[in-house]
């Protein structure tokens, strides 16, 4: 989509209503094969999932997958997690859609079907794009209530799927659909490859979950003084109920909770860490470097998430403060996912030492 396009699709769709985009995807989509997305779904490294409709009942396994089944038997799907951080096709792919933010990108899930294979009707909390790479898929679509589920399945599949839209996509087609809409795809035909490039949607609880433990992940010693003050409570007098929780000690445990939140920039730490941790099965492979030169140039690893705010950057679930011309810099290889050698030359020296760390490590790649 260009400029225009975009901002037309986030007036009239984003988060309100579907969208078939006819002709949407990138042509180089259709590089993502079969032999690739069965390779991968073989790796201990990779999360895959086969999901078979069997005699009528719902079955569900999870990878590695050696095995799978044969193709003329239909009615069964490979679903594979994550693949743009090891099909680089893939990867453009999922840059095709950072006009909304990095932090709201999740990831791009491929699945090969064989005839009549689907998921069954469901919903989904979080938007998609759902991309036709090959193959045709028909799509029923529902905006009902009624979202219950039925009992004693290993999926999450609908009781009640009342269809109100259907489309059938061809290659090269899209449709977006936005979150709690219900939905069900089925391959016609064999050998169909439907990408998703899906985004986040967190709740409350799963960002205090996961940021409440970051926001205390140092020592005790390195803590602002406010949050080493230990508890106190002289002049206390004789009480006949000793096991009730003091008043004076409940707010002391408020207070330290919400001087621990407003510390000078450590919610937003927390966060940026948070949203630029890679996927739990991913690993990274040292970039073929060598030395303590820069290269010609640096891009991203397709698996690496950077992300920044105003004091920070953010790579790969760790932190960075940033300021003046680094940080410009930084913001630069972040937003664009990569920066030349006349851009790299910029960097002060403690920056160019966090980019060959960076290498090493395999989160930044050497570049032509």
């Amino acid at each position: 989509m260009n400029p225009r396009d975009q901002a037309q699709f986030m007036r009239r769709h984003w988060q309100r209503k579907p969208a078939l985009l006819r002709g949407a995807a990138p042509e180089t989509a259709g590089r993502i094969g079969r032999s690739e997305l069965f390779a991968l779904a073989r790796r201990e490294d990779v999360e895959s999932r086969l999901v078979q409709l069997r005699g009528g009942r719902w079955q569900l396994r999870h990878g590695p997958l050696v095995r799978l089944p044969a193709v003329a038997l239909g009615q069964w799907t490979l679903l594979v997690q994550g693949v743009e951080a090891h099909l680089p096709v893939a990867r453009e792919l999922m840059d095709r859609y950072r006009f909304l933010p990095e932090a709201r990108l999740d990831d791009v899930m491929v699945s090969w079907a064989a005839d009549g294979g689907g998921v069954g009707p469901h919903v989904d909390a979080y938007d998609v794009f759902l991309v036709q790479v090959a193959g045709r898929r028909r799509w029923r679509v529902s905006h009902q209530r009624e979202l219950g589920l039925v009992d004693g399945l290993p999926l999450k599949i609908l009781r009640d799927f009342q269809p109100e839209m259907e489309w059938v996509l061809e290659p090269g087609d899209v449709l977006y659909l936005p979150p709690l809409w219900a939905h069900d795809g089925v391959a016609l035909g064999a050998d169909c490859i439907t990408a998703s490039v899906g985004f986040r949607a967190p709740s409350r609880f799963e960002l205090a979950q996961a940021l409440l433990p970051r926001l205390l992940d140092s020592d005790e010693d390195d803590a602002p003084t406010a949050l080493r003050r230990r508890y106190a409570d002289a002049g206390l007098a004789p009480t006949d109920r000793p096991a009730e929780v003091p008043a004076a000690l409940a707010d002391f445990a408020r207070d330290s909770l919400q001087r621990a939140l407003y510390q000078p920039h450590a919610l937003a730490r927390a966060l940026g860490e948070h949203l630029s941790q890679p996927k739990p099965h991913q690993s990274f492979d040292a970039a073929p470097w060598q030395g303590h030169e820069l290269p010609a140039a640096v891009r991203l690893a397709p698996g690496s998430r950077m992300l920044y705010d105003d004091a920070h950057v953010f790579l790969n679930g760790e932190s960075f403060r940033a300021g003046g011309r680094d940080a410009s810099l930084m913001h630069e290889l972040a937003d664009r996912r990569q920066l030349d050698g006349r851009r790299l030359r910029l960097l002060s020296e403690g920056a160019r030492e966090l980019v060959l760390q960076w290498l090493e490590e395999g989160w930044l790649w050497p570049s032509t």
